[in-house]
């Protein structure tokens, strides 16, 4: 046998025992490559994950059979690559709410219904303090001493709670928001034992607690 014919069967034979090695090496199907590509899925890996190669440089894939082949252009995409990144919805942070009541009192003179200093320095409290209530509605009730008659009492009484709700609406208070009421003087902060003095100085200081209107709401605002 020539040399020629010799070599060539020797390199054939080198060939066919390296692509027998190489088919039937240890080797796994790698959980990345059967992840996305349908290319991948077909492709075989070894232990380490890394392509089974030939001497000639191809690939050994299953998919495009049959029968197998050795093809060009194997490669493998990493999970890290071949799955999409999951978006992360940022968290909703919910507002916190807290009930709030408030109230107040804003005294009145004897037989008037106009607004004292200390009477108007209650009420811009008073507004200041509802500032971020949601959905609230102010009661306010007027009432009067039980001097006079009970009819100028309970007139009184009326005109001092409108004497209350137009100031809070002139500070931005809505006027659908001011429930009003006025009692007279049948309901008394004194009783008849307190004041028991003639219609005179002494009894009208005495009775000063019944001449006021009373003010008071409910509600819930966001957390400080």
């Amino acid at each position: 046998m020539s040399n020629t014919l010799r070599n060539t069967f020797t390199r054939k034979e080198f060939a066919l025992a390296l692509a027998c090695a190489l088919a039937f090496a240890v080797f796994s199907e790698s959980a990345n490559a059967q992840a996305n590509d349908p290319n991948e899925k077909a492709l075989l890996t070894d232990s380490r994950g890394a392509p089974v190669m030939n001497g000639f440089g191809l690939c050994w894939h299953t998919g495009f059979g049959p029968p197998p082949q050795w093809t060009r252009g194997c490669h493998l995409v990493p999970v890290a690559q071949a799955v999409a990144p999951v978006a992360m919805t940022p968290a909703v942070v919910l507002p916190v709410y807290e009930k709030v009541a408030l109230d107040a009192k804003v005294l009145f003179n004897s037989g008037s219904s106009v607004l004292r200093p200390a009477g108007r320095d209650a009420l811009d409290q008073f507004v200041a303090d509802i500032h971020g209530l949601d959905k609230h509605i102010i009661a306010a009730i007027g009432y009067a001493d039980r001097m006079g008659s009970e009819a100028s009492n309970q007139a009184l009484s009326e005109k001092r709670v409108d004497a209350v709700k137009a100031y809070l609406i002139g500070k931005g208070v809505t006027a659908e928001r001011v429930e009003t009421s006025a009692r007279g003087e049948t309901r008394p902060t004194t009783s008849a034992g307190d004041c028991k003095d003639a219609n005179n100085a002494k009894n009208v200081a005495c009775m000063q607690p019944d001449r006021h209107v009373f003010i008071e709401v409910s509600g819930t605002r966001v957390a400080k």
